[in-house]
């Protein structure tokens, strides 16, 4: 008999708990041990509980160990972005000295610097291309990457706006298709569809990509292999899942930038509200695709422009919130759990975004008041962050300590609070600082046995 699917007949709560599930009982691993199982399953435990605004066992630390394994080793930012073995040799080491202090397994997201060059990438400087060999991080290149004039076309076929207008422009490998004749051009002839690719500088620009997807396959082999070891030894990956922006960002950050947005609001809103809300579609069909792809449950947001100072409350609520809240409907809806980072102050936006389910959304915080945020959003909501990154990179392990004392004190209340910095932005960070939060955590922050 074959079997009914009753996946639309299961409440978004529902939903959620199968995707929770699946992340709590991974299938086809392999662990080293009965000790590493029952460890991975009360760390991972333990982060569910947090997000459905539980009391776990005690409170957990999420932090990320940005580029520390390549300069506690003597490497840097530039190296490991170009040599993979030499990037997962450091965090293997890494892991080994310092997972089981730091109750993470470190994964590397340092970026993949050979595929930027193989594209020409506009959009960032990194380590030894427009930044010092030592840099860190890298910087974005802001500039306008699409025009004042060109939301109809956005709007009308964004696809084909992406490929021969967009990408053109912040990959100077592809300029090459700026000059191609749409896609969607609706022609039987195979010689009228195909002649553009008899050019060899779009053959050129074909190959760069070519190229540059074999070389991320290769990177990927490195970092998917510390992955599966991190699950294997009992640490669950909190960092995965659906990259998402919100709308205005998308528009904002990579497309008009900052000027242009801001003036599209005064000058042509009913343009860019249209805009967002096909760019909020487009979101929503890419995060559950690819989650429902990797049987994920997570999608994260990093706020750019909607703190406190970039726009009036006013603006907030017409411009960059209800696109937003249309995209993490949908996900919630899907049974996606939401992580939104909001990057700078929410203090004004609090009572404002308090829309939604227990357990759906959880919130990390960079500069938020957090006794307010706990006071507003804790019933529903898990909180994370506020641990400035300032204070991980010159503070002393006691001073973290007690900021940490004082956040779990302040947040932990009836469970929903995960301990972590307010930044990722951690490479510059004292091992000993991170290693102090998570003593905090053990000592100040159980709620049971």
């Amino acid at each position: 008999m074959e079997e009914t699917d009753t996946s639309e007949e299961l409440t978004p709560e529902e939903k959620r708990n199968k995707r929770f599930e699946s992340w709590l009982e991974p299938l086809n691993v392999r662990f080293v041990s009965s000790e590493a199982e029952e460890a991975y399953k009360q760390r991972a435990r333990r982060f569910v509980d947090a997000y459905c605004v539980r009391e776990p066992d005690r409170v957990p630390v999420m932090v990320s160990v940005a580029t520390i394994p390549a300069y506690l080793y003597g490497s840097n930012s530039h190296a490991v972005m170009y040599d993979y073995q030499k990037m997962a040799d450091l965090w293997a080491r890494f892991n080994d000295d310092h997972a089981s202090v730091l109750e993470t397994f470190a994964i590397p997201t340092v970026v993949p610097a050979r595929v930027y060059d193989l594209l020409d990438l506009k959009l960032y400087a990194y380590a030894g291309r427009g930044l010092p060999t030592n840099a860190p991080a890298v910087q974005f290149v802001e500039d306008e990457y699409m025009k004042a004039d060109e939301y109809d076309a956005l709007i009308r076929d964004p696809s084909d706006f992406w490929i021969r207008v967009y990408l053109p422009r912040v990959y100077g490998a592809l300029e090459p298709f700026s000059s191609l004749a749409p896609f969607t051009d609706f022609v039987e002839m195979p010689g009228q569809t195909l002649a553009p690719f008899m050019r060899p500088d779009v053959q050129n620009a074909l190959q760069a990509l070519i190229d540059a997807g074999r070389e991320l396959s290769k990177r990927a082999v490195k970092v998917q292999a510390l992955a599966r070891q991190a699950i294997e030894l009992g640490y669950p990956l909190t960092t995965t899942g659906a990259f998402c922006k919100a709308p205005f960002d998308t528009l904002g950050d990579t497309m008009r930038g900052t000027r242009g947005i801001m003036m599209d609001m005064y000058r042509q809103p009913d343009k860019l509200l249209e805009a967002m809300d096909v760019i909020a579609d487009i979101s929503i069909q890419s995060a559950v695709s690819s989650l429902n792809a990797t049987k994920g449950f997570k999608a994260t947001f990093p706020l750019h422009k909607g703190a406190d100072g970039w726009m009036s409350n006013d603006q907030f609520n017409t411009f960059y919130w209800p696109s937003l809240k249309k995209v993490i409907d949908a996900l919630v809806k899907e049974g996606i759990f939401v992580v939104l980072f909001a990057e700078g102050s929410f203090n004004a936006r609090l009572e404002r975004v308090n829309e939604f389910e227990k357990g759906a959304v959880s919130w990390l915080f960079d500069r938020t008041d957090m006794a307010r945020a706990k006071q507003v959003l804790g019933e529903t909501c898990c909180i994370m962050g506020n641990v400035p990154a300032s204070l991980m990179v010159t503070g002393s392990p006691a001073n973290v300590k007690e900021y940490c004392r004082g956040l779990i004190a302040t947040c932990g209340g009836g469970g929903g609070y995960v301990l972590s910095p307010g930044s990722a932005a951690l490479d510059d960070a004292k091992l000993e600082n991170i290693k102090a939060m998570v003593d905090a955590a053990r000592e100040y922050g159980r709620y049971r046995e």
